[in-house]
């Protein structure tokens, strides 16, 4: 096989050569894809991190969480945790996009430019075992799917309190099974074509 190519690029021209070799490196222009994808993920990480910090110390989860709801007499007071709740899961949703960031950098890096070696010493870790577009396209969408999954669980605790009628709750019921169904169909594991 050496051998074969070998003499295939002793026949080829100067020029040939150099255009090749040219149009080769040109891959390494996934570099700029690869260190910025990083670049937002870290930052992501470092937003969703200050939303956490930020809401638990302007909405301490002891003390003065949210405001007070009075229910039912005037004796029984609970606190409105919305608030808080909905800072987290914002923070968890830009946490997932970080992710989805890290994986397409990674996975670009490892399809275009070389194997990341140090990753490969650790077996127990396999999310970079990316070895074509399809598995890249596959680890995303799976991530990109929990996104919208939280997504729409920090809509629906904003607009919770809006549910008054039933038909608002068969709907909110039917959402929920909608997005049972589409996971469970995600999860199902892919025949390897042969």
């Amino acid at each position: 096989m050496k051998n074969e190519l070998k003499e295939q690029l002793e026949k080829q021209s100067f020029i040939e050569r150099i255009f090749e070799k040219g149009l080769w490196n040109i891959r390494f222009i996934v570099l700029l894809a690869v260190l910025f994808s990083i670049l937002a993920a870290i930052s992501l990480f470092i937003i969703g991190s200050w939303e956490i910090v930020d809401s638990i110390m302007h909405k301490n989860p002891i003390t003065n969480l949210g405001k007070e709801v009075g229910v039912g007499g005037d004796n029984v007071i609970i606190k409105d945790h919305f608030p808080l709740l909905l800072k987290l899961i914002s923070a968890i949703d830009l946490y997932l996009i970080g992710v989805v960031l890290l994986i397409f950098g990674f996975g670009l890096y490892e399809l275009f430019i070389s194997k990341i070696d140090i990753a490969r010493k650790d077996e127990s870790v396999t999310i970079l075992e990316i070895d074509n577009l399809d598995e890249l396209k596959s680890k995303l969408i799976n991530v990109i799917i929990m996104v919208l999954i939280i997504s729409f669980f920090e809509r629906i605790l904003e607009n919770a309190k809006s549910f008054n009628s039933p038909q608002d709750m068969m709907f909110f019921a039917a959402s929920i099974l909608a997005l049972s169904v589409g996971v469970y169909f995600i999860r199902i594991p892919k025949k390897k074509e042969k």
